[in-house]
């Protein structure tokens, strides 16, 4: 059976974990985490004696390889050092999204990989679904003729952008990244994918307008638990985690990151001094809430990309635009309209509609195919390799650095999607 280690026992760290034990294709057999609590609750759950349960991962690393393959699921500026010396060790990696923070330390992670013999899957979880497999299947079968135009949507959602990029771990481009990496690095990667083909050229426009100081309503505190306005605010941290308790999926998140005290009064309290009770007119956050990409590929087809937080949280939309035809699709099924005969078709991927929101069933395919790849010993069952991950990312850099700059950036290099 194929073993695991996991460097970073959050929630995608231990969603994958848990999916790997729940299908029986591997075991899981060390963890390296730093909150002592996670850790505990995830060596007991995977039975991890405490030898092999480690506070940071240059301990896990120390100990030599303890496993076929593993998951590195720590904050994103800690994904390279990581990569590099596990990669070094021979360990086949499952990496978190983005890569790393910056191209040098992608470009470190692709050497160390190629140089160390072993498989990467970047968790460009998207590309793994059912759906992502039928709407590029009906572009490259040629039902819509040549793809001339794609447009893709990802809505946030309110109160997701304000606990994650307003009072979370993703609020500060100098501790985590801009948001076009962050959040959306995997959707660039899709458009990518589905159509086969890379950026030529690149524009974007994009900044933080509404959670900034100057839009604080008259009389608001400084935290959600003391202000008088809380009741009229659409982003009040009282109203949503509170309304967590008693669903044990959103206990786990986004509860989970806020709290492990699933009461009330715990709740409270965190919301009193932690980070998550902040007024989302008074936090360090920097990273943009609004965001479009307009891309260029050599063909002469274009793709446009918007990233907003002004959405109730919701799958992924796109529409792609043929020659013959075009598919548009919700993240659950497809529609097909076919310009010749007129027939509109539509296609149910296997997408569960009970998920309406999240990728839960993306991170899952991710892990059944990382698991699989390391038990056959068979890299082409992932469907991107490091430096077909490295593209995408330079693309995202292109866009930032067209968003800063206010200017149309050329895409020089090579790389297939």
């Amino acid at each position: 059976m194929v073993t695991l280690a996991v460097a970073g026992a959050g929630l995608r760290g231990a969603g994958y974990a848990r999916r790997a034990k729940a299908t029986g294709g591997a075991r899981v057999v060390a963890v390296a985490e730093p909150d002592p609590v996670r850790r505990a609750r995830f060596a007991a759950e995977h039975g991890i004696p405490p030898e092999r349960a480690f506070t940071h991962w240059r301990e896990l690393a120390a100990a030599g390889r303890l496993a076929d393959g593993i998951v590195i699921a720590t904050q994103d500026a800690d994904h390279a050092e990581p990569a590099v010396r596990f990669a070094s060790l021979g360990y086949h990696i499952l990496l978190e999204k983005p890569m790393a923070t910056t191209e040098a330390d992608c470009v470190r992670i692709v050497e160390a990989v190629e140089r160390g013999g072993v498989m990467l899957a970047v968790g460009h979880v998207l590309r793994y679904t059912p759906y992502t497999r039928a709407i590029r299947d009906i572009i490259r079968s040629g039902r819509i003729g040549d793809p001339i135009n794609v447009q893709h949507l990802e809505p946030v959602g309110w109160w997701h952008q304000a606990h994650s990029f307003v009072r979370g771990n993703w609020r500060s481009e100098a501790e985590s990244g801009p948001m076009l990496l962050t959040k959306s690095c995997h959707d660039i990667d899709w458009i990518m994918y589905v159509l086969g083909d890379v950026p030529a050229r690149v524009s974007s426009f994009g900044r933080l307008s509404h959670f900034r100081p100057e839009h604080r309503p008259a009389g608001a505190s400084d935290r959600c638990v003391t202000c008088t306005v809380e009741p009229d605010c659409p982003y009040s941290a009282t109203r949503l985690y509170l309304s967590c308790l008693g669903d044990p999926e959103r206990e786990r998140w986004p509860l989970g990151a806020v709290t492990d005290d699933t009461t009330t009064e715990g709740v409270l309290a965190a919301l009193r001094d932690g980070p998550y009770g902040r007024c989302v007119y008074a936090c360090d956050n920097d990273v943009v809430d609004h965001q479009v990409v307009n891309m260029e590929f050599p063909s002469g087809a274009t793709a446009s990309f918007t990233m907003t937080a002004f959405t109730p949280l919701a799958q992924r939309q796109t529409r792609v635009f043929g020659s013959r035809g075009y598919v548009e699709g919700d993240g659950h099924r497809l529609t097909v309209h076919d310009f010749v005969s007129g027939e509109v078709e539509v296609v149910h991927t296997g997408a569960p509609d009970a998920a309406p929101t999240g990728h839960q069933d993306a991170d899952d395919a991710l892990a059944d195919a990382f698991v699989a790849a390391l038990a056959t010993d068979n890299p082409t069952l992932l469907s991107s390799d490091a430096r077909q991950s490295l593209a995408g990312h330079r693309v995202v850099w292109a866009a930032e650095e067209a968003r800063r700059s206010g200017t149309v950036v050329d895409i020089p290099f090579g790389g297939s999607p």
